[in-house]
């Protein structure tokens, strides 16, 4: 396994001691963190799809859509329309989508009622069923055993690239070795000739000859010779089996979005739930029955058991609660020509009822799939988000609330699928690790930025001796945010860094929890705040760089999302480094911890190291003194201005920016300059960004965002 990978592999467990992470700065220039509070209520998004005759109904408004929780009529809060046909899906747009109206695929690879060959051969399925999906649909890999039950591969991820890696393995220990603690990465993109292969295997196929018995080894110790099973044996099956999928229904709830759960099995024997299916036996019970010897016929193979038929209705109505459709892929037939292994009895009426069961469909035949597949999609290509607020719910209590959404005007022969309902949050103790995993991992995918705890966030990209760039990050956490709620004598801070391209493929990540010491830093914390000091390693190119900190005894969180721009250093790619200012001496700092050496700090102010401030707090007509540093922006003297905008963008204020000192890097180290400007006198609390332009031929640009305190005053 690469270094990278190890270093970050060994992020999530790294717990430090708080004496040991407070690192003296260069200068106090600026005070503590102050960011805006925010008060939370219950929204409910549901996504809507209209069909009619096969085909979405397009052009609704908010106006004619009613949503109802029994006899009370909500009213809409929001309302957001997604038509994937109207404008194709571009990779580009795909971070754009609300998290409601993003369609969720989970392939589960059912290991416990199928033949190993058939599991195999069921990737070419799967693949072909991904080759159909547009760029803002979202993916997980999972499967099931009897042993080990359900088990996430890979989380929901728009990462191509990650999901031919979850494919290959099946999630086998010894085939696949994840390394992210959220499921987004099974195995680092290490070179450039990765970056472009969507859509191709990472690396070599570990599955790939279905004939090596070598090979189907690891799998035929995990599936469960359940064809063999006597009837008593097969009932405990399938209650283990409705059991795990009724609670994996039921973790899948707290994805936002429309779910579908494409099932890759060769089903169970159905005689369980309805009767035998042999038409012979059949008969014999008839004329025995005819014949007054009814005692001879056992009520459960003639009807099947009543509390099997029970436990997977259960398991269906846990499905429906959490708007996920069972789409049932029959694998039975996906064997080799040679191989005439008889397929499971009765398998496919099973898969038939589970689909049937959630509004879904059975595939049986592999030609068919990508044909149905895309008749699927084109049917939920347009989706309504309806935005409403049902009012207070106490949080944990448990029950369902069932939601109705109707056409005010309804379209003749027209059908609207939506979210069924939803159960009121539970209290984040409660939860279950997936589902602390499943959140966290949509919270990032989504892009959608939350300031329920105030984070900034610096990257600066600097050129290495190899093909990546070297990107220190620094996320500052507000610890008035951070610290809001119960208090507590310790408190893990959970930080989630992932670098996406356009495509959705995460190229570097890092991930950290920090465990506080609240006796003894708590005061510090809440009012100087919190940076965390990492590191990735980037190609050239554009990422968006999203950071997720989240409180780890609450389960608050906030997602903050920058575009970042990696110049190709190798080419004498011309960059401006963001504005620096250096933090305050009172911040407490941690460094990431990786396996390995350190990176080294390259952020330099007259050759003495510092940590910059990603987030700073300036007071308003203050002179602020600023750390440039930019490559191939050619010789001489510096020249430029600053402007500030306000959030909508507007530029408020500007003028000239005072440059001196200039020093020329050389040997891979940047040109440096000290700048100085003054802000505006008249700027009211909360957040601004500080625009630098340098003059040239062609003028270099590049932004900080920064904070007016609340303490401040007109």
């Amino acid at each position: 396994m690469p270094a990278s990978t190890l270093r970050r592999g060994g992020l999530a467990a790294a717990l430090l001691a708080l004496g040991a992470i407070l690192t003296p700065m260069v200068a106090a220039w600026g005070q503590g963190p102050a960011f805006s509070g925010s008060t939370q209520v219950l929204s409910v998004e549901v996504p809507v799809q209209v069909v009619r005759d096969g085909e979405p109904v397009r052009g609704l408004q908010a106006s004619d859509f009613e949503v109802w929780e029994g006899r009370r009529k909500l009213p809409l809060a929001g309302f957001e329309v997604l038509d994937l046909a109207a404008a194709p899906a571009s990779a580009g747009r795909s971070a754009g989508v609300p998290a409601a109206a993003r369609r969720h695929f989970l392939f589960l690879f059912d290991l416990a009622f199928s033949d190993p060959r058939s599991v195999v051969r069921a990737r070419q399925a799967a693949a072909g069923l991904l080759s159909q999906l547009q760029p803002t649909d979202l993916v997980a890999v999972a499967t099931y055993s009897a042993v080990r039950g359900p088990q996430l591969v890979l989380g929901y991820t728009a990462d191509r690239r990650q999901i031919d890696t979850a494919f290959a393995s099946l999630g086998l220990p010894d085939l696949t070795h994840p390394v992210d603690p959220l499921r987004l990465v099974l195995q680092e993109v290490v070179g450039a000739g990765n970056v472009t292969g969507i859509g191709r295997p990472v690396g070599r196929d570990p599955l790939a000859e279905t004939k090596d018995s070598a090979i189907l080894a690891p799998l035929e110790t995990v599936v469960q010779g359940v064809e063999r099973a006597d009837r008593s044996a097969l009932k405990t099956q399938v209650d283990i089996f409705t059991r795990s999928l009724a609670e994996l229904a039921r973790q899948m709830a707290v994805v936002e979005g429309r779910k579908y759960l494409v099932f890759l099995s060769e089903g169970f024997d159905a005689a369980l739930l309805q009767g035998t299916a042999d038409a012979s036996r059949q008969e014999a019970m008839r004329e025995e029955i005819a014949a007054g010897e009814s005692w001879r016929v056992l009520p459960e193979e003639r009807y099947g058991l009543t509390e099997s038929a029970n436990a997977v209705e259960r398991m269906l109505e846990e499905f429906r609660r959490a708007d996920c459709t069972i789409q049932a892929v029959d694998i039975g037939g996906l064997r080799a020509g040679a191989d005439q292994t008889a397929p499971r009895v009765g398998g496919r009426d099973s898969l038939l009822v589970m689909a049937r069961g959630t509004g879904g469909d059975l595939y049986e035949s592999f030609n068919d799939l990508g044909a149905a597949m895309r008749q699927m999609l084109h049917r939920t290509s347009v989706t309504y988000v309806l935005a409403v607020e049902p009012g207070v719910v106490a949080a944990g209590e448990g029950e369902f609330h069932k939601l109705r959404v109707e056409l005010k005007a309804p379209i003749r022969g027209a059908r609207v699928v939506h979210r069924p309902g939803y159960y009121p949050p539970k209290p984040y103790a409660q939860e279950e690790p997936i589902e602390k995993l499943l959140a966290a991992a949509n919270q990032v995918m989504s892009g959608e930025e939350s300031d329920a705890i105030a984070t900034g966030v610096l990257a600066a990209p600097f050129p290495s001796a190899g093909e990546k760039a070297s990107v220190p990050v620094l996320v500052g956490i507000d610890g008035a945010s951070l610290l809001a709620g119960p208090a507590a004598p310790s408190l893990p801070v959970e930080i989630y860094a992932y670098a996406l391209d356009e495509g959705g493929a995460v190229h570097d990540f890092f991930t950290q929890t920090v465990g506080l010491d609240l006796a003894k830093a708590g005061s510090s914390v809440r009012q100087n705040g919190l940076e965390l000091f990492g590191h990735l390693e980037l190609l050239p190119g554009d990422y968006s760089l999203r950071v997720l900190v989240r409180n780890g005894a609450t389960g608050v969180s906030g997602l903050k999302v920058l575009a970042l721009h990696v110049p190709a250093f190798g080419k004498g790619e011309a960059a401006l480094l963001p504005p620096l200012v250096p933090a305050s001496d009172r911040t407490l700092v941690v460094r990431q911890e990786a396996e390995g050496a350190r990176f080294a700090n390259p952020f330099l102010l007259r050759d003495q190291p510092f940590v910059p401030a990603a987030r700073p707090v300036l007071e308003p007509g203050a002179a602020v003194r600023l750390v440039l540093a930019g490559y191939n922006l050619g010789a001489g003297p510096w020249k430029g201005e600053a402007a500030v905008a306000d959030p909508s963008g507007r530029e408020i204020s500007g003028g000239p920016l005072a440059i001196t000192g200039r020093l020329d890097g050389g040997e891979g180290k940047p040109d440096r300059a000290v700048a100085t400007f003054r802000l505006p006198a008249g700027l009211k609390p909360g957040d601004y960004e500080l625009r630098i332009t340098l003059a040239g031929a062609v003028p270099r640009r590049s932004a900080l965002r920064f904070s007016v305190p609340r303490a401040v005053r007109e």
